[in-house]
């Protein structure tokens, strides 16, 4: 199984780098997926203007940039978000990104790694209404970094149970896509 630890943020000396990186790091102790870091920003995914409804596109745009992430996305079984939170919500360009796809997303579990001034939990919030959209199914687990506790000059700092509860979002999230894979198997 292949899971997308997605870069949320775009901006220029953004948390998320470092949350991110962790979260990668974290993820190769693990035995039954393969985690891979995909960074948003590398993408250059453009304003989502097209005439065309992503949901219909069938999986074929016509911007060259649109149809990396496309390929991209669709390659992934499961995804963790790493999302700042933004205005007490989603980061505007994680949400272009991902309204500019349709069935690339539908039906694939994703866990929340969060950060921000209250742990970025609201931004968690709006992204578990988005996802329903493609019935994606959000693991319970859940990573809120604060700001203000988790956060020094080198980046993230994640206070000592935060391991753990990774684990269990990890665990989580595996045994989601395993069970999303047998679904479309009997399908």
């Amino acid at each position: 199984m292949k899971i997308g630890i997605i870069l949320g943020s775009i901006r220029e000396e953004r948390s998320g780098q470092t949350v991110a990186e962790w979260v990668a790091q974290e993820s190769q102790a693990r035995q039954d997926a393969t985690y891979e870091l995909v960074d948003l920003k590398s993408f250059d995914v453009p304003l989502l203007t097209s005439a065309t409804v992503p949901g219909a596109a069938n999986k074929q745009y016509s911007d060259e940039r649109v149809q990396r992430w496309s390929s991209t996305i669709d390659s992934y079984d499961a995804f963790v978000f790493v999302t700042p939170e933004y205005n007490h919500s989603v980061p505007g360009g994680l949400k272009n990104a991902f309204d500019s796809l349709g069935s690339e997303w539908a039906n694939k579990p994703v866990a929340f790694v969060s950060y921000g001034a209250e742990g970025g939990v609201r931004a968690v919030e709006h992204w578990r209404q988005i996802v329903a959209n493609f019935h994606m199914y959000g693991v319970r687990q859940q990573i809120s970094l604060s700001l203000f506790t988790e956060f020094g000059p080198e980046g993230v700092q994640p206070a000592e149970r935060r391991s753990e509860e990774l684990a269990t979002l990890f665990d989580q999230l595996e045994q989601a896509t395993r069970r999303f894979s047998l679904v479309d198997a009997s399908a």
